[in-house]
């Protein structure tokens, strides 16, 4: 077998963190699977089950004997049979004239020679003398050669299978080529057999046990392979060395033309490059703005080097993740964290976050107990729903829809003790008490149900569009193809991806008039105001009871349940909720806009603005007063005017319904009209009062 060239492949971390190497993960939702399904998927696919195959007759003409066997072949396979090739007659002047084409089962065993062991190996034969048959002919007409089926027989003198018998046969269990490249890669990196053909169907989408080979194939391939894996674990390992090398040189050439660009690196005791990490001048001055939270993001791995990747990312004040940091390292140990986290805090000058989301990890979590004893580590909810498909999908079997619609219900529960109730309760009607993943879930459930870490601030890093974006740029850099090099190019690239926007300017129209929410739109962002200005909307369907002492009951006008305790001290202009969003996200909730507005605020304290969300946090500076002034503007045309057309379509119905058709109509003109990212100047019309 022919060596084959070597990519640089990367996939999801398989290993499931449950530490049972029988275990393993599927991302549900997830659509990078395509990334390693271009190793996996079959250069031929599988005759369709809708493709019709027509029982051979004599007569029946062929451009040649390969393409006359691949007729049978697919005929037998769906009538429940293989063939075989038999004898073959050839001339001197027609060469091979003759070719017989006969079922599996065709003839009888001849007896062997007694081979002089102890144990003789006794296999019963699969041969019955079955008659069926296929014989060709080659016929030469006007100088093109051709062949026609001369004799024909389809009567077999045994049982023929069914679909799911007849793929097992060893005439249709083949390993593709993609398929066998994946196996040595998977084979390389560890992986016991029957794992390799989990991840095989995993990757491919199958059931258990569809594959169209099994593991014994598999076995015999990698036993066959042994001497070309060897040769592949020595250009892997030359490969590595290399093309760490490169990437090493990279960064010094990266460092000597960019003063803010920074690295640092292990090497073993024979000098090759084992853990590198860098991070470039712009993401260490993003971190001094945005650094209180991070996400450190460990999800792929290279199973053509066995390096893990690790990139930390922060949230901006326009809640898009950008990049802070990456690092690769040589195993998931302790250790390797410890020092991708120490370099990292060495990167950013000793700054530390004040939170740090990461995914289900034993290392991780005890190199952050040591190197981050005072930043308070959150799992991602988004990494953990990601595996419930894989843990419980088999178990429960019908039953898991329900169980993921309650367990997603538990993630947001506010209340601990709650969530431990409804845990137990979860746990007993579904039969989970011994299952190993669910003590796994609750050996950390400080870090990641909502109960537990709704006092913690997470700046909305846990929203699934913050999720999305993170993986959107993970993916953007581990192509099938890349090497280290290549990679570390595209981070440089992707790593400025969240700077690009910033420039441009959004209109923030106001909704309830509310003197707090005009204050507010010219202090935050767009995007946290409008977290803000949704918070303001709710607030007005919310009643607050003075129970006393400066504290109100907060309570929705028709739900009786979920209120909430506000705190209200005038002295200090100080406002604390139970619901403890604020110190959750920098966004003050609703039950506390409640209690500002009884209380008169025109404007919500400043203290509540924090400065990761205001607009002069911007990385790049985006105020511009004209602007400010034409939005100002328009919200108070467009106030005047709909306030002047509601109250005059109330005079009568014909009123009302001619303003509601018109209204329609041009809300889906504009609808329709071109996205614009130029702010347009003076849009106040002259007359807005007029109808």
């Amino acid at each position: 077998m022919a060596t084959k060239s070597l990519n640089n492949i990367w996939i999801r971390r398989q290993q499931c963190p449950c530490g049972d190497w029988k275990c393993y993960i599927k991302y549900e939702g997830d659509d990078q699977t395509a990334i390693g399904s271009q190793l996996v998927k079959s250069e031929t696919s599988l005759l369709s089950p809708a493709e019709v195959v027509f029982t051979p007759y004599v007569g029946q003409v062929f451009k040649s004997d390969d393409e006359a066997f691949e007729y049978y072949s697919n005929f037998a396979r769906k009538n429940g049979f293989s063939i075989r090739k038999a004898r073959s007659t050839e001339s001197q002047n027609l060469g091979v004239y003759r070719r017989d084409f006969v079922c599996y089962r065709s003839g009888f065993n001849q007896p062997r020679k007694k081979v002089n062991v102890e144990h003789p190996r006794d296999r019963k034969s699969v041969r019955c003398g079955c008659d069926a048959k296929l014989y060709l002919t080659k016929e030469i007409i006007d100088g093109v050669t051709q062949w026609y089926i001369s004799q024909f027989s389809n009567v077999h003198n045994h049982e023929l299978l069914e679909d799911d018998q007849v793929r097992l046969l060893p005439a249709y269990r083949k390993i593709q080529e993609a398929d066998q490249e994946c196996i040595l890669l998977l084979s390389k990196a560890g992986f016991p057999v029957n794992r390799i053909l989990k991840v095989l169907e995993i990757e491919r989408g199958v059931q258990p046990g569809q594959l169209p080979f099994i593991e014994k194939d598999v076995r015999n391939f990698i036993r066959t392979c042994k001497k070309t894996v060897q040769e592949n674990d020595v250009l892997l390992t030359e490969k590595r060395e290399n093309d760490l090398l490169e990437l090493l040189e990279a960064c010094k050439d990266k460092a000597e033309r960019d003063e803010g660009f920074v690295f640092n690196f292990t090497t073993d005791e024979n000098g090759k490059v084992v853990n590198i990490a860098w991070s470039y001048g712009d993401a260490v001055r993003a971190f001094a703005v945005f650094g209180d939270v991070v996400t450190f993001d460990t999800t792929y791995r290279s199973i053509t080097y066995n390096l893990l990747l690790g990139v930390w990312f922060g949230i901006d004040n326009h809640g898009k993740a950008i990049f802070l940091g990456s690092v690769l390292l040589q195993d998931e140990s302790a250790q390797s964290f410890s020092w991708a986290l120490q370099t990292f805090l060495r990167f950013m000058r000793g700054r530390r976050p004040q939170t740090i989301v990461t995914d289900i990890d034993l290392g991780l979590r005890d190199a952050i107990a040591i190197d981050l004893p005072n930043t308070k580590h959150v799992i991602s909810t988004w990494q953990i729903l990601s595996k419930l498909s894989s843990w419980f999908s088999l178990p429960l079997g019908l039953q898991y829809e329900e169980f993921k619609s309650e367990f997603d219900t538990l993630c947001h529960m506010e209340n601990i003790e709650d969530f431990e109730h409804q845990w137990n309760h979860l746990v007993a009607r579904f039969g989970l008490g011994s299952d190993k993943h669910i003590a796994l879930l609750f050996s950390y459930r400080g870090s990641w149900p909502f109960s537990y870490t709704r006092g913690h601030f997470l700046a909305r890093t846990v929203r699934p569009e913050y999720s999305k974006s993170v993986d959107t740029f993970l993916k953007s850099i581990v192509s099938a193809q890349a090497c280290l090099q290549v990679m570390f190019e595209q981070v440089g690239s992707g790593a400025n991806f969240g700077y690009e926007y910033r420039g441009e300017l959004q209109y923030m129209p106001t909704k309830t008039c509310l003197p707090i929410e005009e204050h507010a739109r010219g202090i935050l962002t767009p995007y946290a105001f409008n977290v803000l200005q949704h918070e303001v909307v709710l607030s007005m369907q919310y009643a607050a009871t003075d129970m006393g002492n400066g504290s109100f009951l907060v309570r929705h006008y028709k739900k009786m349940e979920g209120e909430s305790l506000v705190f209200w001290m005038p002295e200090d202009e100080q406002v604390h909720c139970s619901c403890k969003e604020f110190e959750h996200s920098g966004i003050l909730c609703r039950h506390s806009v409640r209690v500002l507005v009884l209380k008169n605020y025109f404007q919500i304290p400043e203290k509540y603005f924090p400065p990761r969300w205001r607009c002069e946090s911007c990385l790049v500076h985006v105020d511009d007063p004209m602007t400010q002034f034409s939005n100002d503007e328009c919200s108070q045309a467009f106030h005047s005017l709909t306030a002047t057309l509601f109250a005059e379509s109330l005079i009568s119905k014909e009123r009302f319904c001619y303003v509601n058709r018109e209204l329609s109509q041009i809300l889906q003109n504009v609808q329709n009209m071109p996205a614009n990212n130029e702010v347009v100047m003076n849009l106040a019309p002259n007359n807005a009062n007029e109808l």
